[in-house]
Protein backbone atom coordinates (compact mmCIF):
# COMPACT_ATOMS: atom_id res chain seq x y z
CA UNK A 1 0.00 0.00 0.00
CA UNK A 2 1.33 3.40 -0.96
CA UNK A 3 1.79 5.93 1.86
CA UNK A 4 0.32 9.36 1.31
CA UNK A 5 2.75 12.24 1.28
CA UNK A 6 2.63 14.11 4.56
CA UNK A 7 3.59 17.75 4.29
CA UNK A 8 6.08 18.81 7.00
CA UNK A 9 4.83 21.23 9.64
CA UNK A 10 5.93 24.87 9.71
CA UNK A 11 8.47 24.28 12.52
CA UNK A 12 9.90 21.30 10.60
CA UNK A 13 10.31 23.37 7.43
CA UNK A 14 12.03 26.14 9.40
CA UNK A 15 14.33 23.54 10.96
CA UNK A 16 15.33 22.08 7.57
CA UNK A 17 15.90 25.54 6.08
CA UNK A 18 17.99 26.63 9.07
CA UNK A 19 20.13 23.49 8.79
CA UNK A 20 20.74 24.17 5.09
CA UNK A 21 21.67 27.82 5.62
CA UNK A 22 23.94 26.99 8.56
CA UNK A 23 25.73 24.18 6.69
CA UNK A 24 26.51 26.62 3.89
CA UNK A 25 27.56 29.35 6.32
CA UNK A 26 29.81 27.00 8.32
CA UNK A 27 31.40 25.62 5.14
CA UNK A 28 32.17 29.10 3.79
CA UNK A 29 33.52 30.35 7.11
CA UNK A 30 35.70 27.28 7.73
CA UNK A 31 36.99 27.42 4.16
CA UNK A 32 37.89 31.10 4.56
CA UNK A 33 39.52 30.59 7.95
CA UNK A 34 41.38 27.30 7.45
CA UNK A 35 42.08 27.21 3.67
CA UNK A 36 42.28 30.86 2.68
CA UNK A 37 43.96 31.69 5.98
CA UNK A 38 41.72 34.63 6.78
CA UNK A 39 42.77 34.98 10.39
CA UNK A 40 39.77 36.99 11.53
CA UNK A 41 38.38 35.52 14.74
CA UNK A 42 34.83 36.52 13.86
CA UNK A 43 34.95 34.37 10.69
CA UNK A 44 35.92 31.37 12.82
CA UNK A 45 33.24 32.03 15.45
CA UNK A 46 30.49 32.60 12.90
CA UNK A 47 31.48 29.27 11.36
CA UNK A 48 31.53 27.56 14.77
CA UNK A 49 28.14 29.04 15.67
CA UNK A 50 26.63 27.85 12.39
CA UNK A 51 28.25 24.43 12.88
CA UNK A 52 26.81 24.13 16.40
CA UNK A 53 23.32 25.03 15.19
CA UNK A 54 23.60 22.26 12.58
CA UNK A 55 24.96 19.88 15.23
CA UNK A 56 22.04 20.50 17.58
CA UNK A 57 19.29 20.38 14.95
CA UNK A 58 20.65 17.54 12.86
CA UNK A 59 21.27 15.20 15.78
CA UNK A 60 17.79 15.96 17.08
CA UNK A 61 16.35 14.84 13.74
CA UNK A 62 18.54 11.74 13.62
CA UNK A 63 17.78 10.57 17.15
CA UNK A 64 14.09 11.47 16.74
CA UNK A 65 13.99 8.97 13.87
CA UNK A 66 16.06 6.37 15.73
CA UNK A 67 13.67 6.34 18.69
CA UNK A 68 10.85 5.45 16.29
CA UNK A 69 12.50 2.02 16.01
CA UNK A 70 11.95 1.28 19.71
CA UNK A 71 8.78 0.41 21.57
CA UNK A 72 8.25 3.32 23.93
CA UNK A 73 5.11 2.96 26.02
CA UNK A 74 3.56 5.57 28.29
CA UNK A 75 3.12 2.93 31.05
CA UNK A 76 6.86 2.41 31.57
CA UNK A 77 8.11 3.49 35.02
CA UNK A 78 10.07 6.47 33.70
CA UNK A 79 6.94 8.13 32.36
CA UNK A 80 4.85 7.81 35.52
CA UNK A 81 3.88 11.01 37.28
CA UNK A 82 5.92 11.72 40.42
CA UNK A 83 4.35 13.09 43.62
CA UNK A 84 6.17 16.43 43.44
CA UNK A 85 5.30 17.18 39.81
CA UNK A 86 1.83 18.71 40.22
CA UNK A 87 3.11 21.33 42.67
CA UNK A 88 6.20 22.00 40.57
CA UNK A 89 4.19 22.52 37.38
CA UNK A 90 1.71 24.75 39.19
CA UNK A 91 4.64 26.81 40.49
CA UNK A 92 6.12 26.97 36.97
CA UNK A 93 2.72 28.06 35.62
CA UNK A 94 2.98 25.46 32.83
CA UNK A 95 -0.74 25.62 32.05
CA UNK A 96 -0.37 29.19 30.77
CA UNK A 97 2.78 29.00 28.63
CA UNK A 98 2.61 25.45 27.21
CA UNK A 99 0.17 26.45 24.46
CA UNK A 100 2.74 28.90 23.03
CA UNK A 101 5.34 26.18 22.35
CA UNK A 102 6.10 24.87 18.88
CA UNK A 103 5.29 21.30 17.89
CA UNK A 104 7.43 19.54 15.30
CA UNK A 105 4.54 17.29 14.19
CA UNK A 106 1.16 18.64 15.37
CA UNK A 107 -0.71 15.77 13.66
CA UNK A 108 0.93 13.33 16.07
CA UNK A 109 -1.01 14.97 18.90
CA UNK A 110 -4.30 15.44 17.02
CA UNK A 111 -7.44 13.85 18.50
CA UNK A 112 -8.89 13.81 14.99
CA UNK A 113 -6.09 11.58 13.66
CA UNK A 114 -5.03 9.59 16.74
CA UNK A 115 -6.49 7.73 19.68
CA UNK A 116 -5.76 8.87 23.23
CA UNK A 117 -3.46 5.87 23.71
CA UNK A 118 -1.50 6.74 20.56
CA UNK A 119 -1.18 10.33 21.79
CA UNK A 120 0.02 9.14 25.22
CA UNK A 121 2.66 6.95 23.52
CA UNK A 122 3.67 9.86 21.27
CA UNK A 123 4.09 12.01 24.38
CA UNK A 124 6.35 9.35 25.93
CA UNK A 125 8.38 9.13 22.70
CA UNK A 126 8.63 12.91 22.53
CA UNK A 127 9.80 13.08 26.13
CA UNK A 128 12.42 10.42 25.38
CA UNK A 129 13.60 12.42 22.37
CA UNK A 130 14.01 15.54 24.48
CA UNK A 131 15.90 13.67 27.20
CA UNK A 132 18.28 12.41 24.49
CA UNK A 133 18.59 16.01 23.31
CA UNK A 134 19.69 16.97 26.82
CA UNK A 135 22.61 14.53 26.43
CA UNK A 136 23.36 15.88 22.96
CA UNK A 137 23.57 19.35 24.47
CA UNK A 138 25.98 18.22 27.19
CA UNK A 139 28.13 16.39 24.63
CA UNK A 140 28.43 19.63 22.63
CA UNK A 141 30.72 21.05 25.32
CA UNK A 142 33.42 18.62 24.13
CA UNK A 143 33.86 20.80 21.04
CA UNK A 144 35.67 23.21 23.36
CA UNK A 145 38.55 20.72 23.25
CA UNK A 146 38.92 21.55 19.55
CA UNK A 147 38.25 25.28 19.53
CA UNK A 148 38.73 26.39 23.13
CA UNK A 149 36.48 29.01 24.71
CA UNK A 150 34.71 26.49 26.94
CA UNK A 151 32.36 29.14 28.30
CA UNK A 152 30.79 29.68 24.87
CA UNK A 153 30.04 25.98 24.46
CA UNK A 154 28.80 25.72 28.04
CA UNK A 155 26.49 28.70 27.48
CA UNK A 156 25.03 27.35 24.23
CA UNK A 157 24.65 23.88 25.75
CA UNK A 158 22.81 25.33 28.74
CA UNK A 159 20.51 27.29 26.41
CA UNK A 160 19.76 24.15 24.38
CA UNK A 161 19.09 22.18 27.57
CA UNK A 162 16.65 24.83 28.81
CA UNK A 163 14.93 24.75 25.41
CA UNK A 164 14.52 20.96 25.52
CA UNK A 165 13.63 21.00 29.22
CA UNK A 166 10.58 23.06 28.34
CA UNK A 167 9.26 20.27 26.10
CA UNK A 168 9.99 17.59 28.71
CA UNK A 169 7.94 19.58 31.20
CA UNK A 170 5.07 19.96 28.69
CA UNK A 171 4.96 16.21 28.00
CA UNK A 172 5.11 15.34 31.70
CA UNK A 173 2.42 17.92 32.46
CA UNK A 174 0.01 16.82 29.70
CA UNK A 175 0.40 13.03 29.78
CA UNK A 176 -1.33 12.48 33.18
CA UNK A 177 -4.28 14.51 31.91
CA UNK A 178 -4.54 12.37 28.80
CA UNK A 179 -4.32 9.22 30.94
CA UNK A 180 -7.13 10.44 33.21
CA UNK A 181 -9.37 11.01 30.17
CA UNK A 182 -8.45 7.52 28.90
CA UNK A 183 -9.37 6.05 32.30
CA UNK A 184 -12.74 7.81 32.28
CA UNK A 185 -13.47 6.50 28.78
CA UNK A 186 -12.62 2.93 29.85
CA UNK A 187 -14.97 3.19 32.83
CA UNK A 188 -17.89 4.13 30.58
Amino acid sequence: MKRAYKRPSGPAIVMYCLITVCVLCAAVCFYCYYVRHISSEWVLWVGITAFMIVYHLWLRLIFGNITKLFHIHYGQWWFRERKFEKKLYAFMNVRHWKKDSLTYDPAAFSLKERTLEQIANTMAKSETDHWINEGISLFAMLFALIWGKFWIFALTSAAAMIFDGRFIVIQRYNRPRVLRVMQKEKQR
